[in-house]
């Protein structure tokens, strides 16, 4: 285990997140763009793939496939974010200046991850 303590936080991170999705599928099924279907499933299998992804990052063998795996997610979720700046329904009552902040917030996440590939 000479991993970074910073690795393991972002695995705890994600982790977390997605047993939320679980707990409160409602709190992400509306903020999914229209153009997604089944926002349900889609909710749920978001979620499992945190959870799977973030433990993959504690998994020697795993965690580069991992951090691919966590680029592309947070890639895929942009349209979300994007989504809820489009519009005061899709906001979710956040204020639009957090959500704007979110979408630069994406890529730092990205360059987290990044940095952790040997």
């Amino acid at each position: 285990m000479n991993e970074p303590i910073g690795l393991f936080i972002m695995a705890a991170m994600y982790v977390f997140a997605g047993i939320v999705h679980f707990i409160k599928p409602k709190m992400y099924m509306r903020i999914m763009p229209r153009y997604i279907p089944n926002h349900k499933l889609m909710v749920y299998l978001s979620g499992a793939a945190e959870i799977l992804l973030g433990i993959a990052l504690c998994i020697p063998v795993l965690k580069a496939i991992a951090i691919y795996g966590i680029i592309a997610m947070l890639i895929l979720f942009l349209s979300v974010h994007f989504y809820m700046v489009s519009g005061k329904k899709a906001s979710a009552g956040l204020p639009k200046w957090l959500l704007i902040i979110r979408i630069p917030l994406q890529f730092g996440l990205m360059y987290w991850a990044w940095i952790y590939l040997n």
